[in-house]
């Protein structure tokens, strides 16, 4: 059999009546275009990227949804008790008067073609099992169907497991909500057309899935309800019927429609599509209160086909600037992550993978050249967090003077009573005071120490933040330059540690040129030294040569840190990582990230499928 539109208005791309006759050319290519475009994108996973027009088949067990599907397709369907439709199954119908018969089901990785209508069944049961295990399980992965055929309407929809309530053996006690779930992932999608299927012989307005339609298109915009089973309805119903076709209990806004497709006593009697499809035009033609119906055009799963190929390619066309914006936005977001890592994977050829080894490490050198040259900022000024740091260094000095000058003071005021010896009075042991002079001033090495550990912390840190951008694609050259960056930190530490112990053994002589100390003692007030001395101006003189200690240590200090924490520090990992570049290894040394390589591969599959979508949108 098959379903021809006889009549199409060019200015609203309407597919007009529906009537059994070979088919006109010209309308299949004004339809199939559209519908193909959905199939491709959604064959090229379009469909994870935003949603795409569909028709989503809904209705409870035993609703009459497989007969309905089964005469659309012209092909029979898994039937049985219970959970039928395990897996979301996606029937994609193409009318092709060149081609006889055939189909091709698709899952995963699986692709198998076939020409035997009769073996439909026998190939959606073996993908099901393959994806759910044999049982009575449901999962969310997609079976594609294609038939094409020169006896199918063109259109694609999508069957749902049908609405179960109770479990039955070997099902998990949430099976309902799974199934509920499920369906719900796809009708609450905007534009995903319900297809809601009902028998007659129920009460339509209580059926599950007509609420399951209204909890996600309460407006009934995009609900269209297939009634099931007119031969089952008790005598004097049928006005009732009427009524919900009429749309006048539950209003949708693209109405009702009544079907008559194999009852199971027919498929047990072996009567074909075929001849169902007549039996159901007679059905209506001599019924006394549906004929009606079909010069309303709202009987017949002939004239279903024509609505849902009608709907099915309005709703593509007027999804169409959304998608087309959609995706090239996508596409700008995919272009851009891919530009924030390296958007290929090192060379193959081994001559040029070492050239790219050599510009890989110059450049994390380059960056940390600049970095101890104050030129390049990582996350937080590095010259800017060591000044600082430096400051507290010299505010420490700054504080010990109050103590020094207490304790010079105390010294100078005790001296006749604890420290004098076989002098005469009037007289000073100059050894006392030099002792004072060395303790107080060893007191500031552990302060010394610790502006030391912590402008070590700050350059490692800083280090380390390059490292691991510079190599963020290539873990072992990342730990190599970290493990490379610790040692030569300690190293240079314990360096800058002993010229700082060494600073400080030579600040224990107590030293200063003449003209030095007698300018800073004129700073202080004191005249330069004389025989008219005592011990009254020892404090300005021990005062004035701590401030010469202080501006040595001020700078010293900080100057040694800075050389060889950052400039040394610097200039030995830059010479270190060059001296990878004589190694055999190269592959292992730019082996990549497995997640940076799953993730580049992840955003370049996106981005093909984009630019294809892309291109088939501007072609249509």
């Amino acid at each position: 059999y098959t379903f021809i539109f006889t009549r199409f208005s060019s200015s609203n791309s309407t597919l007009g009546s529906c009537s059994l006759m070979f088919g006109i050319p010209s309308l299949a290519e004004k339809v199939r275009p559209f519908i193909d475009l959905v199939d491709d994108m959604r064959s090229i996973g379009i469909d994870k990227e935003l949603p795409l027009p569909a028709i989503a088949v809904v209705g409870d067990q035993s609703s009459g949804k497989s007969s309905v599907l089964e005469t659309l397709a012209g092909v029979a369907l898994p039937r049985g008790t219970g959970i039928v439709t395990r897996c979301p199954l996606l029937l994609q119908l193409c009318n092709d008067k060149a081609v006889n018969w055939e189909a091709v089901i698709s899952y995963g990785e699986n692709v198998f073609d076939f020409d035997e209508p009769s073996e439909v069944v026998k190939h959606v049961e073996q993908a099901q099992n393959a994806l759910t295990g044999k049982g009575v399980g449901i999962c969310e992965d997609l079976i594609t169907l294609k038939i094409t055929s020169s006896t199918v309407c063109d259109l694609s929809l999508i069957d749902l497991p049908g609405i179960a309530r109770v479990a039955v053996k070997g099902q998990p006690d949430d099976i309902g909500a799974q199934i509920k779930n499920l369906i719900l992932k796809f009708i609450k999608n905007k534009i995903t057309i319900i297809l809601v299927v009902v028998p007659c012989n129920v009460d339509i307005p209580t059926t599950e899935a007509l609420k399951m339609a209204q909890e996600v298109d309460p407006e009934g915009t995009r609900t269209l309800a297939i009634l099931t089973k007119p031969d089952l309805i008790d005598p004097g119903a049928e006005k009732n019927v009427l009524e919900i076709v009429h749309n006048k209990v539950i209003i949708l806004n693209m109405g009702y429609f009544i079907v008559k497709c194999r009852g199971q006593k027919n498929i047990d009697e072996n009567m074909s599509i075929t001849d169902a499809i007549e039996e159901e035009l007679e059905f209506f033609q001599n019924h006394e209160h549906f004929r009606s119906l079909l010069r309303e055009e709202k009987a017949t799963t002939k004239c279903l086909a024509t609505k849902l190929s009608n709907t099915l390619v309005n709703e593509i066309k007027k999804s169409l600037p959304q998608m087309s914006e959609t995706i090239k936005e996508r596409l700008g977001e995919v272009k851009h992550l891919l530009s924030q890592i390296e958007d290929r994977p090192p060379p193959l050829e081994p001559a040029e993978k070492r050239k790219y080894l050599i510009q890989v490490i110059t450049d994390f050198n380059d960056q940390i050249t600049q970095l101890s040259n104050g030129d390049i900022i990582v996350e937080e000024n590095l010259f800017d967090l060591m000044r600082k740091e430096f400051t507290e260094w010299m505010k420490c000095l700054e504080n010990a003077k109050s103590h020094y000058h207490e304790v010079v003071q105390q010294v100078v005021d005790e001296y006749d009573q604890k420290h004098r010896g076989s002098e005469l009075p009037g007289f000073t042991n100059y050894r006392v005071f030099q002792h004072v002079v060395q303790k107080l001033v060893a007191e500031l090495k552990r302060p010394a120490m610790t502006t030391l550990q912590t402008i070590r912390d700050m350059v490692q840190k800083q280090f380390d933040h390059l490292s691991r951008e510079c190599f963020k694609n290539y873990p072992y050259l990342h730990r190599v330059s970290k493990r490379k960056n610790e040692t030569i930190q300690e190293q240079q530490s314990n360096i800058v540690k002993e010229r700082i112990v060494e600073q400080f053994e030579m600040e224990m002589q107590v030293y200063t040129q003449d003209e030095i100390f007698n300018k800073h003692s004129r700073m202080e007030g004191t005249a330069e030294s004389s025989v008219h001395d005592t011990r009254s101006k020892y404090p300005e003189l021990l005062k004035a040569y701590y401030e010469i200690v202080v501006q040595r240590l001020a700078d010293q200090v900080p100057m040694l840190i800075g050389y060889f924490i950052l400039k040394q520090s610097a200039k030995i990992v830059c010479s270190e990582m060059l001296d990878l570049l004589h190694r055999d290894d190269t592959d292992d040394i730019l082996q990549e990230d497995s997640e940076i390589e799953q993730y580049r591969a992840k955003l370049q599959a996106q981005l093909d499928r984009l630019i294809l979508a892309n291109d088939k949108i501007s072609s249509l």
